[in-house]
């Protein structure tokens, strides 16, 4: 069960994640174009690498009670909290991959997107705004301790960052509607793993601010 602030996720071969939040209508989209540009790739990889290190620091150290404690019966754990963060960035990658960016591209469709890339980056994370994660992403014990939930997680961030390095797809001509955040292009699908990312470290720093949260 989780504290009811997680992503929720639209209807396609994979879900995508929403956060309960009025978006401004500002445009400020990039000019569309076939691949990345160097700026780009770089902000992208400046995130996921800023988002990685801030989670794995948060999870650094935890014994197993701390690792498994629960601040109330319908609230994650940390272990729980780690899981879903996992979980949830090979899904996205795979969304974008597997389908927005196979189908033809779309670049008529960028005046339809309202959210920026900035907006993304902050509005995302602000655990003010309440959402539901859905079944198949809560926890479920997939990895049995703190290290395998590491591992999982350390590959799964390697391939995404490997992607965003490497990719020639057209990531700003094609697109997907998100529930919440409205039409989004793929480079701000990879842009969400990394505010997913940090959106959950923190829900991590409030179970260790829970009074009850074991000192050792």
């Amino acid at each position: 069960m989780e504290d009811k602030r997680l992503g929720v996720l639209s209807m396609a071969a994979f879900c995508l994640f929403s956060v309960g939040m009025s978006m401004a209508q500002s445009t400020g989209a990039s000019v569309s174009q076939s691949t990345l540009t160097p700026e780009e790739r770089a902000a992208a990889l400046k995130s996921l690498q800023a988002t990685h290190d801030a989670f794995l620091q948060s999870i650094s150290g935890l014994s197993e009670k701390q690792w498994r404690f629960k601040p109330a019966p319908d609230r994650w754990s940390i272990a729980e909290v780690s899981e879903h963060i996992t979980v949830a960035e090979g899904m996205i990658l795979s969304l974008v991959r597997e389908k927005i960016v196979s189908g033809p591209a779309a670049p008529d469709k960028r005046a339809d997107v309202k959210v920026t890339d900035v907006q993304i980056l902050t509005l995302v994370p602000d655990r003010t705004h309440k959402a539901q994660a859905p079944d198949f992403l809560k926890p479920t014990g997939r990895f049995a301790t703190r290290e395998q939930t590491v591992q999982a997680f350390e590959q799964a961030r390697k391939t995404t960052m490997d992607y965003v390095q490497t990719t020639n797809d057209d990531l700003r001509d094609h697109f997907a509607p998100h529930p919440m955040l409205g039409m989004m292009d793929a480079y701000q699908y990879i842009l969400l793993i990394s505010a997913h990312s940090e959106r959950h470290t923190k829900q991590i720093e409030e179970v260790k601010a829970d009074p009850g949260y074991p000192k050792d």
